[in-house]
C-alpha cells in the first residue's frame, strides 16, 4: 500500500499492476454453454510448461496465469479475437471495481484472533484460561456441532471485495490505484471486475516531445565591437602594471646580492691578518 495527495486529503490506496492480458480463448454459449473470455497474464519458463499448455498458448506467449471471467451478452466481446490484448485502457478513474484476491495465510491460530473471542477475566482464581476457548459442547445432545467457532488454521482462503474505486491509473506503467487494503500478499494474483463494454488495446503513451531550441541570431552591434581594436588599460596612480612589478623585483634581487657579496669580503678582510699571525708564529717557532 502507499498513499496519494487529492488536493489537501492523503487517500490510502493499494498499487496493482494491470496487465497486459492476452485473450486465449473465446466461449460461447453455442460452443461450450456460456460465454467467458480467457486470459493469460505473466510469465513463465518454457520449460516448466506442459505441451497442451504450449499448444493452447498458440506461440502467443509462455503465461504463468490463466484465468476465465464470465461475461453478459452485452458485454462487447464479440468483437475479441484470440490474442488481443486487455490494458488498464479497459478502465478509467472513478469506476467501481469487484476484486477477487486470496488472503494471506497465517496458520493454525486460536480463537481470539481467529474469531474475534475478547478473552476471560484475568482475575483472582482464574489461572491459564485467559486465551481459551471455554465450553464447546452442548448439553442436551451431547457432542460438538458443525461450525462452532474453535481454534484452526486461519487465512489462505478467497476474499471478494465489492465496490472498491479506482483513484488514479499510470497508462505508462499499467498501474491502477485503488482505494484501501487488497486481500491477499504481495506479489499475489488479483482478478478485477468492472462493468461496462470491454475496451481492448494498449493504451496510448503519450511521448513528449523536446523542446526545439531557437538558435540566437547574430546582432551586427557585437560584431562591430569585437572588431574594434582593443584599448589599453588605464591603471590608477596608486596602480602599477605588472611588467614594472616585476623589474622592481629584479632592481631589489640585484641589490641583496650586491650586499650579500661586499659582506662576505668584509668576512674574508677579517680573517686575512689572523691567517698572517699564524705563519709568523710558525716561522718563529721553525727558527
Amino acid at each position: 500500500m502507499t498513499q496519494l495527495w487529492k488536493g489537501d486529503a492523503v487517500v490510502p490506496v493499494t498499487k496493482i499492476t494491470a496487465g497486459p492480458c492476452t485473450i486465449l480463448q473465446h466461449k460461447t454459449v453455442a460452443k461450450d454453454g456460456y460465454e467467458a473470455v480467457q486470459v493469460g497474464y505473466g510469465a513463465r519458463r518454457l520449460k516448466l510448461l506442459s505441451k497442451a499448455l504450449i499448444g493452447h498458448f498458440k506461440n502467443l506467449g509462455n503465461f504463468r496465469y490463466v484465468r476465465e471471467f464470465r461475461l453478459d451478452n452485452s458485454d462487447g466481446i464479440g468483437e475479441a479475437k484470440v490474442g488481443d490484448q486487455v490494458s488498464v485502457a479497459a478502465f478509467a478513474v472513478g469506476d467501481r471495481l469487484t476484486l477477487i484476491s486470496t488472503s494471506k495465510g497465517k496458520g493454525f491460530q486460536g480463537v481470539v484472533k481467529r474469531h474475534g473471542f475478547h478473552g476471560q477475566d484475568a482475575t483472582h482464581g482464574n489461572k491459564d484460561q485467559l486465551r481459551a476457548s471455554g465450553s464447546v459442547g452442548a448439553g442436551g445432545v451431547q457432542h460438538v456441532f458443525k461450525g462452532t467457532r474453535m481454534s484452526g488454521r486461519m487465512g489462505g482462503d478467497q476474499v471478494t471485495r465489492h465496490d472498491v474505486e479506482i483513484v488514479e491509473i499510470d497508462e505508462a506503467s499499467n498501474t491502477i490505484f485503488v482505494k484501501g487494503a487488497v486481500p491477499g500478499a504481495r506479489h499475489s494474483l488479483v482478478m478485477l471486475f468492472g462493468n461496462g463494454e470491454l475496451k481492448l488495446g494498449l493504451p496510448e503513451v503519450k511521448v513528449e516531445e523536446a523542446p526545439v531550441v531557437e538558435e540566437a541570431p547574430v546582432i551586427e552591434e557585437t560584431v562591430a565591437e569585437a572588431e574594434q581594436p582593443v584599448e589599453e588599460p588605464v591603471f590608477a596612480p596608486d596602480e602599477a602594471p605588472v611588467e614594472e612589478v616585476e623589474e622592481v623585483k629584479e632592481e631589489v634581487k640585484e641589490e641583496v646580492k650586491e650586499e650579500v657579496k661586499e659582506e662576505v669580503k668584509a668576512e674574508e678582510v677579517a680573517e686575512a691578518p689572523v691567517a698572517e699571525e699564524k705563519e709568523e708564529k710558525v716561522e718563529e717557532k721553525t727558527a
